[in-house]
């Protein structure tokens, strides 16, 4: 009897649960019917500094912690390779004047330095239930990105378990809620252990401690000479790797609680809250973190004792403060045109699965937009009082289990970790974009050496591959990187970019004069130092590479150092473009601003090639792949915005350059060209590649391999990396608003599939908040704050009417423009007519 009592007990629940979550569908959750059962499964949390992947498991949980600041290795080493700017006039020799691109590429292998260091995992902490034997019912888990929190649920033995997990910016510090519906049945151990070299210690008061240590170098997962030790602890000649301690503290309503180096046994408790501070001991990327580094254990113990005087209750309450102030910030629905959607009763992998097999689901379309803020929130953090800046999110964010993550785990320059903070600015989270722009001013002392080392220039370069210490020579440890991704030259153009897009979305002048134009010239200065003349006077790059693709030499081998690629020339001419507004708006520098446009004007042109594509290369090679994942030479469609409606002929060659490309490709591949047919002003196609990205796709099930979208909506490249979740969200964003040519374009690339909605927040470059409500495919209203008193040009399809301000209307071709000044702090109705 007591067994169909528990059973009957159990499916109540279960329809009862189920009946609430299709009552909740809308509401911003994943959540699960089961524990995750792999990485991919479970749930991300993180305040910037401290990520945890929480699995949501019944008798055993495991969460898997990381410190954003825990890496191999430490301050670049310099002088690893002093003959490389002697083989610069013999590769330019070989490309300019011998066309010879295989001599070019061996060339360039002598032209290497050493290759990054690697994100590393921190501690796995489990918790071990004593059930009593009883079997469980009625699971749940959930990460609530509303609110930031993991919960887990299940009944056993006739009591309601459940844990809730959050990471607060605020006090730095990981807490975990366990709770049971009766008095004193909790009965657990918690259990810290680590694959880094790490000891544990129980202190005096109730604390269990580790303390640990990362290895002094790590290879790259994909390097694996023969004799070569991929894990370095020691090392003599250099600095040895970073310190960190963990420490974690359970607090009981009820029961006992002991202590030892086993871990934290809760015995008999109604209420146990385990707080888990971390700190390392980085000190910046120019000082030895063994040597130099700061105080871990002091830090540590300072982050623990403040959250253990605020208690739980306020602890969540900053939390929650924190958090909203944020994530509120943006809101966006799509209304759903079915009567009643079945699916959004499903748990959120069951309904990703659905999705992918064709079902219409705008809801989660939304979900996701929302879970790229989540993820940005989460893994990059500016400084809050008390707790400083963390480093910029890197390929996983701050979620890594691995010893040899795929590619390091680092800083991917090259697209991927500019592609991070694509939604920075336009998703209203400009705070998060602050780590980046710090982290380059530090790249940018490190470039300066490698600029002079490598190339006898001035400036500052960066090349494919950088990490938290700044690496910026070109990867390969001196000859075993392939040039076609080692031997590429614009991460520090690039990435100058982003200065000058947070200067546009915040108007904030201090920060361009003081920090962006500074770094923009410095990369100028290198680039003028290596640009040269060709035979017909056009200034080019020479060595240049299109990374990571290939094509047919003229002798119809296989090659990727060339001359003047054209994604080289576009981040030159953005580069050169954008510095040029700069000292305009800064009212500085004239003389330095009239050689820019002198050299601008000197740069090899775009072209179109003989099949009506945006050419490549310098010359109209055949590419050996024509899927490539890669389409680099679209930069100046996007994040560029140098082609553009504006002009026309290029215009249709990037069109016709995507189609021939296809939609094929990892997941950040497919991200890039949902901003591409955006900004085509596409919607249907940007929609058709946003359903390719959120395919369902499980490591564990050969039926869902490749990429696209993991259980637990991480990014599939294959395997994991976050650029994908980014680039998803800014090109939705893309999609409903548009402001790179100067003009706030409403709805310019609204799919059909989104017939009615709402977005709330949205900003626009000249410092202007956007919501705005569509129906049946057309605009119905929006508003506009102007936070800068800027003029304002409105662009839309249809004509509109402006209230509280006297607009100028123009008809083009292409919709409709409306021009009005602003003030700051005003907020201007805009009403479809």
């Amino acid at each position: 009897m007591k067994i169909i009592n528990a059973i009957a007990t159990a499916l109540l629940l279960n329809a009862l649960s189920t009946d609430v979550i299709a009552q909740k569908g809308q509401d911003l959750k994943l959540w699960y019917s089961k524990p995750a059962s792999r990485w991919v499964e479970a749930l991300p949390v993180g305040n910037g500094h401290i990520g945890a992947m929480v699995f949501g498991g019944v008798e055993e949980e495991l969460m898997q912690l990381n410190e954003s600041t825990l890496w191999s290795g430490g301050p670049v080493k310099t002088n690893v390779n002093p003959a490389s700017a002697s083989y610069l006039p013999q590769v330019r020799k070989a490309l300019l004047e011998e066309q010879d691109y295989q001599k070019a590429n061996e060339l360039l292998k002598k032209m290497q330095g050493l290759y990054t260091e690697s994100y590393m995992p921190m501690a796995d902490l489990k918790i071990v239930h004593d059930l009593k034997g009883q079997p469980a019912s009625a699971y749940y888990r959930d990460l609530d990105i509303a609110h930031s929190k993991a919960t887990t649920r299940f009944s056993a033995g006739g009591v309601d378990y459940k844990r809730e997990v959050f990471t607060s910016a605020p006090d730095n510090i990981m807490v975990i809620k366990v709770s049971a519906s009766k008095p004193n049945a909790l009965n657990f151990t918690v259990s810290l252990s680590s694959q880094l070299r790490y000891r544990l210690e129980a202190s005096g008061n109730k604390e269990l401690l580790v303390n640990g240590k990362a290895p002094s170098h790590v290879a790259p997962n994909y390097y694996n000479p023969p004799g070569q030790e991929p894990i370095i602890y020691d090392d003599p000649n250099g600095c040895n790797g970073t310190r960190f301690q963990i420490r974690t503290k359970a607090v009981s309503r009820g029961g006992t609680t002991v202590v030892d180096t086993a871990g934290i046994h809760v015995k008999n408790a109604t209420e146990v809250v385990i707080f888990l501070s971390a700190a390392t001991s980085f000190n910046g990327f120019d000082k030895c973190p063994d040597k130099d580094g700061k105080d871990e254990k002091a830090l540590a113990k300072n982050y623990l004792d403040k959250a253990l005087a605020k208690g739980y209750a306020t602890l969540a309450t900053s939390h929650q403060h924190d958090y909203h102030s944020y994530f509120n910030r943006v809101s966006f629905s799509v209304t759903d045109t079915l009567t009643r959607n079945p699916n959004t009763a499903l748990p959120s992998d069951e309904r990703l699965m659905a999705y992918a097999k064709g079902d219409y689901d705008p809801g989660l379309e939304t979900l996701y937009y929302q879970f790229g803020r989540y993820l940005l929130i989460s893994s990059s953090r500016a400084a809050l009082p008390g707790v400083p800046a963390g480093p910029p999110a890197n390929l996983q964010g701050i979620w890594n289990k691995e010893m040899r993550p795929p590619w390091s785990s680092n800083y991917t320059i090259n697209i991927n970790t500019q592609m991070n903070y694509w939604p920075a600015e336009v998703a209203n989270l400009s705070e998060m974009h602050r780590p980046l722009l710090s982290w380059i001013k530090d790249l940018s002392q490190t470039g300066a050496v490698t600029a002079k080392e490598f190339y006898d220039a001035k400036g500052w370069v960066a090349h494919h591959n950088a990490d938290i210490w700044g690496m910026s020579n070109p990867v390969g440890n001196v000859g075993d990187g392939d040039p076609v991704w080692a031997n590429w030259y614009m991460g520090a153009n690039w990435l100058c970019q982003h200065l000058w897009e947070h200067y546009r979305f915040s108007g904030d002048k201090a920060f361009l004069r003081d920090k962006g134009y500074p770094l923009m010239k410095e990369a100028a200065l290198f680039t003028l130092d290596w640009l040269v003349e060709d035979k017909d006077g056009y200034l080019v790059t020479a060595p240049s590479t299109s990374p990571e693709n290939k094509f047919k030499d003229p002798k119809g081998g296989e090659a990727a150092v060339s001359v003047a690629t054209t994604m080289d020339i576009s981040i030159i001419h953005d580069l050169f473009s954008n510095l040029i507004d700069a000292a305009e708006v800064l009212g500085t520098d004239e003389d330095f601003r009239k050689l820019l446009i002198e050299k601008r004007a000197k740069l090899y042109p775009l072209k179109i090639d003989g099949r009506g594509r945006l050419q490549e290369w310098y010359k109209d090679f055949e590419e050996t792949d024509t899927l490539h994942r890669h389409v680099s030479h679209l930069f100046a469609l996007h994040p560029g915005r140098r082609i553009s409606p504006e002009t026309p002929e290029f215009f249709q060659a990037a069109k016709k350059t995507l189609e021939v490309r296809g939609d094929h490709g990892t997941g950040w591949s497919k991200g890039w060209k949902i901003n591409f047919w955006a900004r085509l002003l596409d919607g249907d196609h940007a929609y058709l590649l946003i359903r390719q990205l959120m395919k369902y796709t499980n490591e564990g099930n050969s039926e869902y391999r490749g990429g696209g979208t993991y259980p637990n909506f991480f990014d599939a490249h294959p395997p994991f990396q976050i650029d994908g979740n980014f680039a998803g969200t800014a090109g939705m964003s893309e999609m409903l608003i548009q402001s790179h040519l100067n003009e706030v374009y409403l709805l310019p690339a609204l799919p059909n599939a989104w017939k009615h909605g709402q977005v709330k927040g949205l900003r626009a470059r000249g410092g202007f908040e956007v919501t705005m409500n569509w129906k049946n495919g057309k605009l119905a209203n929006a508003s506009v704050k102007s936070e800068n008193g800027n003029n304002c040009t409105i662009k839309t399809r249809g004509p509109v009417k402006i209230s509280g301000a006297k607009s100028v209307e123009k008809r083009t071709e292409s919709g409709y423009i409306n021009q009005f000044p602003t003030t700051k702090g005003g907020t201007y109705q805009i009403q479809a007519q």
